[in-house]
């Protein structure tokens, strides 16, 4: 298990830890030099941050900073009403492939959809089935594309607690069950995003980790589960502020192969995006070395 209480070489930042600071919404190039100033040098940006402050800019802000992506987020969100909004869908993860390819990421992390509409308030369908039929599609075709543009997708499972809304696929056990399906060869063109929030829970964590392997572990997110959680989209904790055993599982994940980065990402409505950009970026640095 690799030492990360002396540097902080191994550290990313998924930019949507710091893209509200002081309740204000931060654009993306000053998140991407508040990073370089402390010497992060791997960050996961969001799209609509990208494409606000334009894809080639963003390219060159990273280039000169001599900085890398961990991940891109997100495609996925399959599950439509239509046979239209299904394509709808599909196009739009070919743009993000495309975009993740131009940024050099190593992965673009899917997050998959569920029911459509449900994120509004009116679900056009309560078939989970269904569903999960259709992400099941969708990653078919956008990994054929994938492999033509060399660029591997990482399913996200999500908690339990999102499925209706944003992820009808949530255990480890259950993405790699699609990953096998879609790309038995273990090609290291299809695996998962391990999100801490999402997945610390399950009984068969470790168990599925080691299933996983080097070829499917292709990006490593990190924060905490606060007690109480007041929100449980928006109250992520700070590493070492919870119930997680970190340590624990990062020992697993390289037990199995994995040698990456591993990401801050918290959202954090009445917490940290409270707070001053590097107040929490400095804070990220020291839980990166003492609590993971």
């Amino acid at each position: 298990m690799r030492d990360f209480s002396t540097g902080h070489e191994w550290l990313s930042i998924n930019t949507a830890t710091v893209r509200r600071q002081h309740g204000a919404e931060v654009p993306l190039d000053r998140i991407i030099d508040q990073c370089a100033e402390r010497g992060i040098r791997a960050i996961s940006p969001w799209r609509d941050q990208v494409a606000a402050a334009g894809l080639a800019k963003v390219g060159a802000q990273l280039k000169a900073h001599d900085m890398v992506l961990s991940g891109y987020c997100r495609g996925g969100f399959y599950p439509a009403a239509d046979a239209a909004g299904l394509k709808a869908a599909l196009d739009d993860n070919y743009r993000a492939i495309d975009e993740a390819k131009a940024l050099d990421a190593p992965c673009l992390v899917l997050v998959v959809g569920s029911l459509p509409g449900a994120l509004q308030g009116q679900a056009a369908y309560h078939d989970i089935g269904r569903a999960r039929g259709e992400v099941r599609d969708g990653i078919a075709a956008s990994l054929d594309y994938a492999r033509k543009v060399g660029m591997p997708l990482a399913i996200e499972p999500l908690h339990p607690m999102q499925a209706a809304e944003r992820a009808c696929i949530n255990t480890l056990e259950h993405a790699l069950d699609l990953c096998d399906e879609l790309d038995p060869r273990r090609s290291g063109m299809l695996g998962v995003a391990l999100d801490i929030y999402h997945v610390w829970w399950d009984p068969k964590l470790a168990q599925q980790i080691e299933r996983a392997g080097r070829e499917r572990l292709l990006a490593y997110h990190v924060c905490d589960w606060l007690t109480p959680t007041r929100d449980l989209l928006n109250d992520r904790g700070m590493m070492g502020d919870g119930v997680v055993e970190l340590k624990k599982i990062r020992g697993w994940v390289e037990a199995a192969g994995y040698a990456g980065f591993s990401e801050v990402e918290i959202f954090s409505t009445l917490g940290w995006w409270q707070r001053d950009g590097a107040e929490t970026l400095d804070t990220c640095i020291e839980r990166h070395r003492s609590a993971t």
